[in-house]
């Protein structure tokens, strides 16, 4: 199994000085102060000790009433909420639990860099769906009939998608849990960029009719809350699932830390103002570098989740891995080359937006003069 294509790039981009990275997968913004005084107070009380494994009930509590509230779908704390170490943590017990060797997973790409390498940790068999630049980056549901497999157990979301920032419509969503029903599909639905949609609001597909028990949600507090340190994550599902998860947690993890599930309950809490002040940062950078990198002749759609843009480089008769690696010679610039997250990803490069206005705009000038001057 190779290496992770970003880890291999950005090895080499730290070992360098004076970068202008676009590269980096986390909020450039610090955990907002009253979710790190959380932490700090339990920490003052003493709270330094193992929890269940399942997580703090009251942690618990917090994410149902959150689920309720943002998804539209009930879990019960008690038997079908699991707190994880991120949602990395809850994708890998999610297919452990479920998967057998030789079973089918489906998942679109490009996609986030874990997924295929997790369906075969699991001896599991990944099944391939591209997503299109033309249907921004959305999953086009004829694709999944025309891609099924007999064998196929799970089909694997992420929308808004990490690289590619594309969401997917409520109809679309409609049409894809027609899908799973017919083929008798189990969905696993990482909607960690959920709140970081910039148009429209999210739907979860765990809320759509006949959906709930045939779901693992997941998701968690590091992006839009800024929280990625603290590493906390939920899965939720119903009782069945939820317990053989727990299985899987209990023999490896044991339990999310202490200090960061007392975080998790004051950001899911009382956390709604402050992701409402970095989502309307990060849609004026998208806003800026969608305009800059169109104007520079890269074409790139305008991503309607997440802290990632997208574009094609396919004008600069370039492959992903060496423009990444040119730019980066020749302009001090870091984006990762868009096949890090598998072959779909060919012919594009990923730039997050994940930091000032000012990196961004003195990123996309040279980009423009390297474009400009192949």
């Amino acid at each position: 199994m190779p290496r992770s294509g970003i880890r291999e790039f950005f090895e080499l981009v730290q070992a360098a000085d004076n970068v202008i990275s676009l590269g980096i997968g986390e909020p450039d913004f610090v955990t907002p102060w009253h979710i790190r005084e959380a932490a700090i107070y339990a920490l003052e009380k003493g709270k330094t000790g193992y929890t269940s494994n399942l997580g703090l009930l009251k942690l618990r509590k917090s994410v149902s009433k959150y689920i309720s509230k943002e998804f539209e779908v009930e879990y019960n704390p008690e038997k079908e909420i699991l707190i994880s170490v991120g949602v990395s943590e809850a994708l890998d017990i999610a297919l452990r639990a479920v998967v057998n060797p030789g079973d089918k997973v489906m998942f679109h790409e490009p996609c986030y860099v874990s997924y295929h390498p997790t369906v075969l940790m699991t001896h599991g068999i990944g099944v391939k769906v591209a997503t299109k630049e033309e249907d921004n980056f959305a999953l086009d549901p004829k694709r999944l009939w025309d891609h099924w497999e007999p064998g196929v157990k799970v089909l694997l979301l992420n929308f808004p998608t990490n690289p590619t920032g594309g969401t997917v419509t409520r109809e679309q969503l409609l049409e894809i849990a027609r899908f799973a029903q017919e083929k008798d599909i189990l969905v696993i639905s990482d909607e960690i960029y959920a709140e970081l949609t910039f148009e429209g609001k999210h739907t979860s597909i765990a809320s759509l009719p006949g959906m709930r028990d045939r779901t693992i949600l997941l998701h968690g507090c590091s992006k839009a809350f800024a929280m990625t340190g603290f590493r906390i994550g939920f899965a939720c599902a119903n009782a069945e699932l939820t317990e053989a998860m727990m299985k899987v947690h209990q023999y490896s993890m044991l339990c999310a830390p202490i200090l960061s599930q007392e975080a998790a309950v004051e950001a899911l809490e009382n956390g709604a103002d402050s992701v409402a002040r970095m989502k309307e940062q990060y849609q004026r950078r998208r806003d800026l570098i969608v305009r800059k990198l169109n104007a520079s002749g890269l074409t790139c759609y305008l991503p309607n989740g997440t802290f990632y843009a997208f574009p094609s480089i396919k004008s600069t008769g370039l492959d992903s891995k060496s423009f990444s690696m040119k730019l980066f010679e020749d302009r001090r610039v870091a984006a990762v080359p868009g096949t890090a997250f598998g072959e779909s990803g060919e012919g594009f490069i990923r730039c997050s937006y994940s930091t000032s206005y000012e990196n961004l705009i003195l990123a996309t000038d040279l980009i423009d003069a390297f474009v400009q001057g192949l």
